[in-house]
This record gives structure tokens, C-alpha cells and sequence, in this order.
């Protein structure tokens, strides 16, 4: 077969991997058209450093030896922001005095590379990844993708235009205030804040220890999920390095399907600072989402922005000055002016101010858990506003810190965030909004961005696997659990939420089992002579779901359980020897009714 000349323009993970399979591209041919597009676009500041052709050989070489249907990202092209490591390669961090070859690559790069991919160079950034705009950059403002007078978004400008200029299939950044999500709002991508140490810190130059994590930007949600899977995994050689859970775990992305409650930001705590275009892209984003089957609730936002002004109003700016302090004492000279105010700062705080700013933080977290808890994700714009690159230039720090409010709390609170694209302002430019909750809840929000998606950009939506809600598992009871009966608090004190009252298939027995004075109740399907029993469903936290479990006695156990709509849940179910002299009580519809009748 004769092989393509001409690279995917959408540059997504899978229609890269067919052509590879398919035998229609080569690797190569992608490196070379992506070189000479590089160059038509060279006046957009984007790389820092590109590979050379010598230096991608090994790379072209060892995939020879690969077969490509083992390897996830096999010739997949991905870009690497300028303070992550990559072997052999100068990181600068956006600093020249600062620069060292790295003699190994980062571990969240090693691991991409095994998966296959190959890098096509290191990108531009806001010095030291101190920024949200892009324009703090020796190597010269990264301009935006769609169009050149405004502003990239930052720290990770370069990574995040690269990707939408087609010159990567995927990129790293990092994400301390923004920086994985801003830049993914400003050019029309899906940009991942994944939970903090899901990927690795190891060979990523630090901005706020304590804070960071690196971030990845695609053009789908569907490959921010595989170089998710391919990049994650615990590293002991990184101290703030945290195991995924299972129920986070890359089988439970898909689309997401059942009840959904979105909360949403009131109206007089919205902040667009002056565009109404984005207002009005907003605005129309959340009467589509309101037209659908989704339950928007408002939240209070005045604890998530007081924690968000903590991370450069109060001492987390240390670590900043921690990271830098050798060039701030050696090279001054060499930093941006603007980030060398910013870090300076971060001299003066003492230890008793971090503990009382940690004191502060602690209550408002708790007052933002709490919220969280009573829906499925927050929604945010992901930024108030895009500025030219004249208006960053002439208020640097007060329109960077506009840039933050709906992101600078995001790390503090210890929460998980995905930016993902919708339609574009009347204008013509790149809107989007934020999907957040709490930490290990990566992939139940890149499922629910698939389940909006055609709200929010007005598209087709993709051919996906759906996936239901992992946090909570729904059980049926029909005895002793039932609302106000003596075994509820089994339930209530492990947080379960009574969902629905209802009935099972009319292929069900009850029987009242021998064993206590009122006997315990045993449900069996019968399909010959079966009847509706009234039973309820609870939604229990997955994390108490075992627990609960080991208290059932025999006979008893869980099964599946069929509903009157047909629906199959979890449920209490009674093994056939526990029959025994039990009394059928089918006629009476239920335990409660049973119960009724003792006392009558």
C-alpha cells in the first residue's frame, strides 16, 4: 500500500493509530510535515527547542522493532514543556542561566515514550511556570492559536498551541494556578489538571512543590484518557507521588450515563471582567446544558475564591522563591521582571503565616467538601476574559490575577479539573468552560464531559462505552433496612442516600425467615409465581460498600435484583436452604406490610 504523504489535520491520538495500523503513514512522514509546519509558524513563539531529524532516528529505529497494536501511543508525535525533563535535551524553564542538560527524562516522559510516543521538542512557557498568560518569556510571547493579538494563556502557552496548531498530537504541562487549563480554554482543547500526584513530579522543575502536578493537553477528552493511562502510576522516587484508586481507573471513562447534578457559580459571583462575549458564551452554554437532562444547582463561591487568593495573597509564593532562589541570587538579571516581583515576595512570609493561612484553609475546605458532596462536578467559565497581548502587557500581574479566579483554588483544595472546549464567542475566538471535584475524580470527569459534549459544542456525540457513577453504589433492601426500620442506621451512618422507592419485577417471593421473633426477610426470584415486592434503593458510598456487606448474616447475601422498570441493581437476596419453615409472605407486598400486620 502505498503511504500517505499528508498527516490527519485533527492529529488525534486514534486517527493517527489507524493510519499507523492500516499501513497508510509512516512516523517519519508525521515528523516531516511537522517540521515544515513549524516553521510557517515560527513567529508564534511556540518552541523553546525542536529535535532535530539526527535526534529522532533512535526513536524512528526502536519503533521498527515495536509491533504498533502493543503499543497505545506508538508514533504518536507529543510536546514537553520546557521544565519537564527529557534525556539528553536542554531545560531551560523559560531561563537561560538556569539551563542543564537532563541526563534522564522525567518519569511521566519515560513512560509515554515506552508507550510508544515520540517527542517532537521542548515548548515555550511563562518563566518558571509563573504565569497564566504566556507573554513572560525570554524566547518571546507564545500568541495564540486562532488569533495572533491575544494571548496564548499561560505557563504552558507553547504546549498548549503547539497541539492546536497540529504540530503534536498531545502535550505536557504543568498546572500549579491554571496553567493545564487557561491555555487549554484560550485555544479550543481539552486540557486535564489531573488529581495531584497521579502523574509523577520526578524530573519537573518545581514552581510550588507542595501544589503542582504536570497536565496534559489534547484535542478529545478520549486521548487525554489514554496518555492518562499511559503517564499515571505511583513513583516512589517522588515523595508527593499518590496511587490511583480503582474506581479511577482508565476502564471507567466512557460516556456517563444515570442522574446528574452540576453545580454552578450564581450569577453575582461570576466574574467576566468586562468581555461580554465570554459572558455571553457562557450564558449560552448553560441554557443549552439547562435544555438537557442534566440538574444545574448553584453552589456558594466565596470559600473556593477565598482559598484561591491564599496562593499568591498568602505564603504558598515560598515555594515559588524556594524553586528560584539560586537565579534570583545569582542571576537576577536573567529573570522576567514581572515574575522576579512575584517571587521576591515569597522571601518575607514567616512560619507562623503559613500556619494560619493553613488554618484558614482547612475551614474553607471543609466549607467547599461540603458542597461538593451534594453534586456530581462543579462548572466554571475556565477564564473571565481574553486579553490581547496589549492589555496583558499593560497590567501584567492585576489582569494574570483575573486570569486565576476560577482556577487559583483548584491544587489548595486538592481537587481533580478538566478545561474543556465549547462553542466559540460570536467573534470567532475560543471559549470554555471547567468541569472540577474532589481528587481520584479524573475520569468521572472526563465522562461527564462526553455525556455534555453535545450541549456544550453542538456536535455529533462520539460512539463511546458508557459508564455509570463509581463513588456510590446503588443497593436495594426490603427488610430490616427499609426507612425508620431497626437496621436503617446500617445505612444512614455510613452516608447512604435513600434514591427511589419502588417495586421489584413481578417474578419475586418474599418470605419472613425463621431465626428472630419477627424473622428476617428473604426475597427469591420466582418467575412462575413471582409478584411485585416494595423495596427501596440506596446510594452508598463505594468506600463503605464492603463493610456493609460483611455484616450480612446467612442466609442472606447480594445478588442482582430486577426493578419493575426493568432495571438490574444491587440487592438483598436469600440462598434457597434459608427457606426452610420460613413463611411466605408474597401476598402482603412487602416487609412493611408484614411488619403491620404482627402489630395488628
Amino acid at each position: 500500500m502505498k503511504l500517505s504523504s499528508t498527516i490527519p489535520p485533527d492529529m488525534e491520538i486514534n486517527t493517527l493509530r489507524q493510519a499507523y495500523l492500516q499501513g497508510e503513514l509512516s512516523p517519519e512522514a508525521v515528523f516531516t510535515q511537522i517540521a515544515q509546519q513549524a516553521e510557517h509558524y515560527e513567529a508564534q513563539n511556540i518552541w523553546i527547542y525542536r529535535l532535530s531529524s539526527e535526534q529522532l532516528q533512535p526513536y524512528f529505529a526502536r519503533l521498527a522493532t515495536m509491533d504498533p497494536k502493543d503499543y497505545p501511543l506508538w508514533g504518536i508525535p507529543f510536546a514537553i514543556k520546557d521544565n519537564i525533563d527529557l534525556a539528553g535535551v536542554r531545560t531551560t524553564a523559560g531561563c537561560e542561566p538556569f539551563a542543564y542538560v537532563a541526563e534522564t527524562s522525567a518519569t511521566i516522559v519515560q513512560k509515554l515514550i515506552d508507550a510508544g510516543a515520540v517527542p517532537v521538542g521542548k515548548t515555550n512557557l511563562d518563566q518558571f511556570a509563573t504565569g497564566l498568560n504566556g507573554t513572560r518569556s525570554a524566547w518571546g510571547a507564545c500568541l495564540n492559536s486562532v488569533d495572533t493579538n491575544y494571548i496564548s494563556g499561560g505557563s504552558s502557552s507553547g504546549s498548549a498551541v503547539a497541539v492546536a496548531l497540529g504540530l503534536a498530537s498531545f502535550s505536557l504541562g504543568t498546572d500549579t494556578a491554571g496553567s493545564g487549563r487557561v491555555p487549554a480554554a484560550f485555544n479550543h482543547l481539552v486540557g486535564l489538571k489531573p488529581t495531584c500526584g497521579l502523574l509523577s513530579a520526578a524530573g519537573v522543575v518545581p514552581a510550588c512543590k507542595s501544589l503542582d502536578t504536570a497536565s496534559i493537553f489534547a484535542k478529545t477528552g478520549a486521548d487525554a484518557n489514554t496518555v492518562l493511562a499511559c503517564a499515571e502510576g505511583f513513583d516512589e522516587t517522588d515523595p508527593y507521588s499518590r496511587a490511583n484508586t480503582f474506581s479511577n481507573s482508565s476502564r471507567y471513562f466512557g460516556q456517563r450515563q444515570g442522574a446528574l447534578t452540576i453545580g454552578l457559580i450564581p450569577e453575582q459571583q461570576l466574574q467576566f471582567f468586562g468581555d461580554e462575549q465570554y459572558k455571553k458564551a457562557y450564558q449560552q452554554c448553560i441554557a443549552r446544558l439547562a435544555g438537557s437532562d442534566v440538574e444545574l444547582v448553584e453552589i456558594d463561591y466565596a470559600p473556593f475564591n477565598e482559598a484561591a487568593l491564599l496562593l499568591y495573597e498568602g505564603p504558598w509564593v515560598s515555594e515559588r522563591f524556594i524553586a528560584t532562589e539560586s537565579i534570583l541570587t545569582n542571576h537576577p538579571d536573567a529573570m522576567h521582571s514581572v515574575v522576579k516581583d512575584i517571587v521576591r515576595q515569597g522571601e518575607a512570609p514567616r512560619a507562623t503565616e503559613l500556619f494560619k493561612a493553613q488554618y484558614r484553609l482547612a475551614a474553607l475546605k471543609q466549607k467547599c467538601v461540603q458542597q461538593l458532596n451534594k453534586i456530581d462536578c462543579l462548572l466554571t467559565p475556565t477564564a473571565g476574559r481574553l486579553f490581547t497581548v496589549d492589555e496583558m502587557l499593560e497590567k501584567p500581574i492585576e489582569r494574570n490575577s483575573q486570569l486565576g479566579y476560577y482556577t487559583n483554588f483548584m491544587n489548595l483544595l486538592d481537587m481533580a479539573a478538566l478545561a474543556v472546549p465549547t462553542s466559540k464567542t460570536e467573534a470567532g475566538l475560543p471559549f470554555g468552560i471547567t468541569l472540577a471535584s474532589h481528587a481520584f475524580t479524573d475520569r468521572a470527569l472526563l465522562s461527564i464531559a462526553e455525556r455534555i459534549k453535545p450541549f456544550i459544542q453542538l456536535g455529533e456525540l462520539a460512539n463511546q462505552k458508557t459508564v455509570k457513577q463509581t463513588d456510590t453504589i446503588e443497593v436495594l433492601v426490603c427488610g430490616a433496612h427499609l426507612t425508620d426500620m431497626p437496621l436503617n442506621w446500617q445505612l444512614t451512618e455510613r452516608g447512604a442516600k435513600l434514591k427511589q422507592t419502588t417495586r421489584t419485577a413481578a417474578t419475586y417471593r418474599l418470605y419472613a425467615l425463621t431465626g428472630s421473633a419477627q424473622g428476617k426477610p428473604g426475597l427469591v426470584a420466582d418467575h412462575q409465581t413471582g409478584a411485585q415486592i416494595e423495596v427501596e434503593v440506596w446510594q452508598i458510598p463505594s468506600s463503605e460498600f464492603g463493610s456493609f456487606v460483611a455484616d450480612i448474616p446467612s442466609p442472606l447475601g447480594i445478588g442482582k435484583v430486577q426493578l419493575e422498570d426493568g432495571q438490574m441493581v444491587s440487592g438483598f437476596i436469600c440462598e434457597p436452604f434459608g427457606l426452610q419453615g420460613a413463611k411466605d409472605i408474597t401476598s402482603l407486598g412487602g416487609w412493611r406490610n408484614y411488619q403491620h400486620s404482627l402489630n395488628n
